[in-house]
């Protein structure tokens, strides 16, 4: 089929189109009539004694509009005939909630527009509404619609943060001086967690380079940030219970609370990871005391003593501490790594913590059952209000104890010795995290056989699916999968600067989150979707405009 496009107000029709623009006269006829009236006047024609009336303009025609192109792509779109929609200097954002202020402010800020609160829409405004219909169609609070018609946009969702997704939409569509086409966009996440984590404790990165990755991941529709701030190396937040594991290149409470407060501006739930019983070692260097010694006497690196516990209360009383600076909803509790379970023989290595197992769980205990004791104390340490996940070799085959029920796995390699297959975890009823070390970590460095990342491969060959390796698990788990985590780790921290690492993500980022944003496959080639975005994060208007708002 070919699809022509009328250029409107040249004149010129492309080929395989015809539109047609029709001037009606003041009767409501498409032209004159034969017969003689009043005076010999044909009708529609002028005497002498009175002006000629004047032709109307043409109507104008509009193609068939086209889906707006995005990153990441929208889901539905309906399209319709129309001019479509700029920013312009006369245009508005108002509300039909004042809940949604914080959504429009920020929109206004960046299409420089007025937000005029709760108010009738005209032409030229956005108009930002909370509606429960708009959620029946599946996807829940973070679905929207976003309408453009007779000059105006609506955006309705059934909560805020399908509101917000929706004014990203819109921003993307208006980039670079573009029009946001007439029509109806229908769209929901493929999936309901979408992280990027970082590995602050082993590389310092800056409060502003950590807010400026918040506006990033906004604007890409992510909803999770993940800080990795404990572990061997540092200790990278401000601590009252205990100031004595802090590092010196730390942040401050306070800009931990202004990051928490413009990621939830941006619907995204900051995610803290305090890794233990292993990556402790910036505990250990501040109570040597607790570190895990084998039968021969030599310290195990990172690890802490779990059958002394004085170790569990300095962990508890550090996730307690923190409850208030991270109220997300969701917790990293780590339990990768421990080393004690790398040896061959716990128990004969660590007969202390053999000893330690039977006594708490009975005879028939060993060291993992310890471990994973150990787990499920911290979970309950967080709380019973937050979803706490831990990493995949936190998790044991067999034992005497198993892991809380509650905690997710956050699988992120098959590489290690004795490591089980996702589907175990899938089968066994348990959700799932995909943290892909295949394709979703970018390892400053590439120790150890990893490369970085190439957003064309996750783009090409990555699905949520595809959870170790390269091969997916049956489609049939696909809804225990909740999604995915593109991760940052700093194993060699003066490989790049913090600028290096910021271009080194910008396409991985992208092409995840069109994965888990939409389980279909691309239907763009890899070099176009470079392209667009770029193409989308143009600045709406011309140079001079105000600076967005925060």
């Amino acid at each position: 089929m070919i699809r022509g496009r009328l250029a409107v107000g040249t004149g010129i029709v492309a080929a395989g189109a015809v539109a047609l623009a029709v001037g009606f006269w003041p009767d409501g006829s498409g032209g004159s009539r034969g017969g003689s009236g009043d005076g010999g006047r044909t009708p529609g024609t002028a005497t002498a004694s009175e002006p000629a009336p004047r032709s109307p303009a043409p109507a104008k025609s509009y193609a068939l509009s086209e889906a707006p192109a995005t990153v990441p792509a929208v889901r539905e779109h309906t399209p319709a005939r129309g001019p479509g929609w700029r920013p312009g200097d006369g245009g508005r954002v108002v509300v039909g909630d004042r809940a949604l202020a914080d959504e429009a402010r920020l929109i206004a800020g960046e299409l420089r527009l007025r937000y005029a609160g709760e108010a009738k829409p005209r032409a030229g405004d956005v108009r930002l509404d909370l509606s429960e219909d708009q959620g029946r169609g599946g996807g829940g609070a973070e679905s929207y619609t976003l309408t453009v018609k007779d000059r105006t946009v609506r955006i309705a969702a059934p909560a805020a943060a399908g509101v917000f997704y929706g004014t990203r939409t819109l921003k993307q569509e208006v980039a670079g001086g573009r029009t946001a086409p007439e029509g109806v966009v229908r769209d929901r996440p493929a999936k309901p967690r979408r992280g990027f984590m970082v590995d602050i404790a082993r590389k310092h990165f800056s409060a502003e380079w950590i807010e400026d990755r918040i506006r990033e991941l906004g604007d890409l529709k992510y909803n999770e940030l993940g800080l990795h701030f404990s572990d061997d190396q540092a200790f990278r937040i401000a601590s009252d219970s205990h100031p004595e594991v802090v590092s010196a290149d730390h942040l401050s409470k306070a800009q931990v609370r202004r990051i928490v407060d413009l990621a939830a501006e941006r619907h995204i739930t900051v995610v803290p990871e305090i890794d233990s019983p292993g990556h402790l070692g910036a505990v250990i260097a501040a109570h040597p005391d607790l570190q895990l010694r084998d039968s021969r006497g030599v310290a195990t690196r990172g690890a802490v003593d779990i059958a002394k516990p004085k170790a569990a209360e300095i962990v508890d009383d550090l996730l307690r501490e923190y409850d208030e600076l991270f109220p997300g909803a969701r917790w990293h509790l780590g339990a990768d790594e421990y080393q004690a379970l790398t040896r061959s023989d716990p128990e004969a290595s660590y007969p202390r913590l053999a000893a330690a197992a039977r006594d708490r769980l009975g005879p028939d205990a060993r060291v993992q059952d310890l471990a994973t004791a150990w787990l499920n104390d911290r979970a309950k340490a967080v709380g019973p209000g937050r979803a706490v996940r831990a990493w995949n070799d936190g998790f044991f085959r067999g034992g005497v104890t198993k892991a809380d029920d509650r905690v997710e796995v956050a699988y992120w390699t098959g590489k290690e010795i004795g490591a089980r297959e996702p589907v175990e975890y899938l089968r066994e009823g348990r959700d799932v995290l995909n943290y892909n070390d295949e394709y979703l970590y970018y390892v400053l460095g590439e120790p150890n056989d990893f490369q970085y990342p190439t957003g064309q491969r996750i783009y090409e060959q990555w699905t949520p699916l595809v959870v170790r390796g390269t091969r997916p698990v049956p489609a049939s788990y696909d809804r225990q999968i909740l999604g995915g985590t593109f991760a940052v780790w700093c194993d060699l921290a003066g490989a790049q600067t913090q600028e290096q690492v910021a271009r080194g993500v910008r396409m991985p980022l992208r092409a995840t989150a069109q994965k888990l944003w939409d389980e279909r496959g691309p239907t763009r080639p890899w070099a176009a979707f470079v392209r667009l975005a770029g193409d989308v994060e143009k600045p709406a208007r011309p140079a001079g405009a105000a600076k967005p708002a925060r």
